[in-house]
């Protein structure tokens, strides 16, 4: 597989990304990742900070776990953004661009990401 183009990488995008090599329990191989660094970060750095992207339906539902609609955000099938996931990857790893998320996702997974980095009142989470 190619690269991605050289257009600049957004805030919200899913791509494909090589994840390999991993160790224990993290998500591996060519997978969707969402793009979660913010969009000077994206133009400017050799890195993304991205978000794993699980099509396996049996994942527990935690409240780091964002379901992404197929038909919304070009991905194959319905999954989930599992945002306790998240890595820092050199966009060398980066495959094509596969679709986005709309601004209501993006809502969501923000609060997912405070609640992954301990960011939210902890008195609010059930």
């Amino acid at each position: 597989m190619s690269n991605h183009s050289n257009s600049p990488v957004k805030r919200g995008e899913i791509y494909y990304a090589d994840l390999s090599p991993v160790v224990g329990s993290e998500q591996g191989g060519i997978r969707p990742v969402l793009i979660i660094q913010n969009d000077v970060g994206n133009r400017y750095s050799p890195t993304v900070i991205a978000a794993a992207i699980t099509s396996q339906r049996d994942k527990a539902k935690l409240p780091t776990h964002i379901e992404l609609s197929a038909q919304s955000c070009g991905l194959q099938k319905d999954s989930t953004v599992l945002l306790e996931q998240v890595r820092t990857i050199d966009k060398k790893r980066l495959r094509e661009r596969m679709g986005e998320i709309t601004p209501e996702t993006m809502n969501s997974i923000n609060s997912a990401l405070s609640i992954s980095f301990g960011l939210a009142d902890r008195r609010n989470i059930t």
